[in-house]
């Protein structure tokens, strides 16, 4: 379906915070959040170290050596033969390096093309996907692969994006990640509170009239759904509106 916004292209250049530690005085709602910068996700949602405890355990449980694994993997695909769930797993818990990445990537597109009309109760793999880019500095791979055309439905969950997200966010990269944002929204993936408080806080760093419209488009879509809005997430809400406007944005009904 169409975004309801408007192209990324037309977003200015963000301009520097005027509060950039919220530190002194000012409302309580800007000293709860602003000063953040990690993490806007929490540590049971990212799981990164949880990712990493799996990844030793299976590394030491792997029948052989990694080298034969990623072997025989490289050989199913030159001999197009099938992907197993469990191989696909496996190898996203393997991988050490951006060369290692790589192959993932080319079994997630076999494995893709082979499941995409059985992704009913399946294992999600996104999640997975993100935490190795995650660890890896490789948030180029991850945005590449979320914005492919030929993986729609792969990334199915929020948690996916969110973690995207998160990762671009702390390292400053706040236009690439609304561009998430966008295709989050664009592929109808269903919003988590979580994913609010991403959306708003990139929007804040932002810091423009453009983004001040987004927030305000998905305050009032969230109301009509239903969707639950926490006071961190207004908290950002409020301090764009305020750089913006010079005031807080209505309540709405």
């Amino acid at each position: 379906m169409a975004t309801v916004f408007r192209p990324l292209e037309r977003l200015r250049v963000p301009r520097p915070s005027l509060h950039p530690g919220v530190t002194g005085s000012g409302s309580a709602c800007c000293r709860c959040t602003l000063g953040a910068k990690r993490y806007l996700l929490t540590d049971n949602i990212v799981k990164l170290k949880e990712f990493q405890h799996k990844k030793i355990a299976i590394a030491y449980n792997l029948p052989g050596t990694k080298e034969i694994y990623f072997r025989n993997l490289e050989e199913k695909l030159t001999q197009n033969k099938l992907i197993l769930k469990e191989e696909l797993k496996t190898l996203l818990y393997l991988c050490q390096s951006l060369e290692d990445v790589q192959l993932a990537k080319a079994v997630i597109y076999r494995y893709h093309a082979e499941n995409k009309n059985f992704t009913l109760g399946e294992y999600k793999f996104g999640p997975v996907f993100m935490r190795l880019c995650y660890e890896l500095d490789l948030e180029d791979s991850a945005v590449e692969l979320v914005r492919d055309k030929h993986l729609q439905g792969f990334f199915l969950d929020s948690t996916s994006f969110n973690i995207l997200m998160d990762m671009l966010f702390t390292k400053g990269k706040y236009e690439r990640a609304l561009q998430v944002l966008i295709e989050m929204k664009n592929q109808d993936v269903r919003f988590s509170k979580e994913t609010y408080i991403l959306a708003f806080a990139i929007c804040y760093k932002l810091n423009t009239l453009e983004s001040l419209k987004i927030c305000t488009t998905l305050r009032e879509e969230a109301l009509i759904k239903g969707d639950i809005i926490c006071r961190r997430a207004y908290c950002f809400v409020v301090a764009l509106a305020l750089n913006k406007n010079g005031g807080p944005p209505s309540s709405g009904a």
